[in-house]
């Protein structure tokens, strides 16, 4: 089971994207919603969670995390103690933590990118810690996937897809949603 945290004021196009890319291609998710079941993005946009954070523990059903951006969602997943004890889990057991936008800073200020190609929205670069920050959309480092704004969200879910499923599933639903077509 992979869990995705939304904290008030999550970045809509981060998670709702990614999840829709996750769920299409069969890979179990659940959203947690943190602190409540109903969560406001950044926009406004109301998301009802699968389950609360209150709700799950990291155990050995855990095989990964996904962090959105945006502000002040970040800010709030960083801050939430369930969100820091699954971060803890998934790095003791080197499963996937994928970040996106502003959320890659969480895992810089824990030191977790020391040492790691790592990608962030512009101007949060110095929250990563030890990283070797790159250009690129999206970043594969070992069990970390980061990505660097809502524009490459689409990306990022194939990226998770990739590492949790392999390229070849990746590619196919890829092709599925025209994803390289040309106009």
């Amino acid at each position: 089971m992979y869990y995705m945290f939304l904290a008030s004021g999550f970045e809509e196009t981060e998670a709702l994207a990614p999840l829709d890319i996750l769920r299409r291609c069969d890979i179990e998710v659940y959203t947690v919603g943190v602190g409540a079941k109903v969560i406001t993005g950044a926009h406004n946009i109301p998301v009802v969670a699968d389950v609360i954070d209150c709700e799950v523990a990291p155990d050995k059903d855990c095989e990964g995390i996904i962090l959105p951006g945006g502000m002040p969602g970040t800010l709030n997943l960083e801050k939430a103690e369930s969100v820091q004890k699954f971060i803890d889990y998934c790095v003791q057991n080197n499963k996937l933590i994928g970040a996106i936008c502003a959320a890659p800073s969480i895992l810089g200020h824990k030191g977790l990118l020391e040492g790691k190609k790592a990608v962030c929205f512009p101007g949060f670069e110095e929250q990563l810690l030890g990283a070797e920050v790159s250009d690129l959309g999206v970043v594969t480092d070992d069990n970390i996937i980061t990505g660097c704004a809502a524009g490459v969200a689409l990306e990022f879910g194939f990226e998770l897809v990739k590492y949790i499923s392999g390229e070849e599933i990746a590619e196919h639903y890829k092709g599925t949603l025209l994803c390289d077509r040309r106009i």
